[in-house]
């Protein structure tokens, strides 16, 4: 298969509509029809389901579509590290590091400062992003390295160093009922009919079904808890950003979560070495 021939693909199957995609890719639409003909006689199977009134994926469609895009994923990836190795070959750029805004703050303090006093450091520009944002910046090359956590993140197909695991504690309005508590379980907080847990954007940016608040970020959650509008169960490092309309009570049965520093494997930026080894030292 072609890159073009991918891009036509996704462009048709995210949009359902060959008008649309055609316009979205700037072509006319007859070249487009003929080259998803000729990429399912390629494959020999039939990847939309055609009608005068619609367009609907085969199951081999939304296989090729989940493929397509990491494929195109990788190809954009390598562009830009490409450009990014040439940069870096003149002493312009620094490294880039990604990861969610409100996470794990002091310990991206101390490795910020404990790389900064390294004799060949470079600059680290720090992305501060949303829910499941680091990864996708991580994969497509627009960020060098990622904090990232286990369970919630995934880390396959990057290496990792792990750096510190914690508990999680529930987040609720002060003065709650539950705050009174030295510690509580999940089930305690899922089941607060006046406070929802909020509903994080999926991978492909859309929102899971519920009662919930749409969040996507931390800043924003905690807004929302103090006006009594959720509450939220997260890494205990988070208590160091909480404010005082609210409150963090240990819960005993979630799961831990583990802080990982993650890079592509085929890395071989000795800044990004640098870094990495900073990080495992804290």
């Amino acid at each position: 298969m072609e890159t073009r021939e991918l891009r036509y693909f996704v462009a048709v199957a995210e949009e359902l509509h060959f008008g649309r995609a055609a316009q979205r890719l700037g072509i006319a639409q007859p070249p487009l029809s003929r080259a998803i003909r000729q990429l399912e006689r390629r494959l020999g199977v039939d990847l939309l389901a055609r009608t005068s009134r619609s367009v609907t994926l085969t199951e081999a469609g939304a296989v090729l579509l989940r493929e397509g895009r990491a494929a195109l994923d990788a190809v954009d990836a390598a562009g830009r590290r490409t450009r990014r190795a040439a940069l870096a070959a003149t002493g312009e750029p620094g490294l880039v590091l990604v990861t969610k805004a409100g996470a794990a703050g002091e310990l991206l303090a101390k490795l910020l400062d404990a790389y900064a006093a390294e004799p060949d450091a470079v600059t680290v520009d720090v992305v501060l992003c949303g829910l499941a944002q680091q990864e996708r910046l991580l994969r497509d090359g627009r960020a060098d390295v990622a904090l990232l956590h286990r369970p919630f993140d995934s880390t396959s197909g990057f290496d990792v160093e792990e750096l510190a695991t914690e508990g999680q504690v529930a987040v609720l309005p002060a003065g709650h009922p539950l705050t009174t508590r030295s510690s509580v379980l999940t089930a305690d907080v899922t089941g607060l009919p006046d406070l929802p847990l909020p509903r994080w954007p999926c991978r492909d940016g859309s929102y899971p079904d519920g009662p919930g608040p749409e969040v996507r970020d931390n800043v924003q959650l905690f807004q929302l808890i103090a006006l009594r509008r959720a509450a939220a169960i997260v890494p205990e490092s988070c208590r160091t950003h909480l404010r005082r309309d609210l409150a963090a009570v240990p819960v005993l049965d979630a799961p831990r979560v583990t802080t990982v520093i993650a890079w592509p494997p085929h890395s071989r930026s000795r800044a990004l070495a640098g870094l990495v080894n900073a990080a495992t030292r804290l």
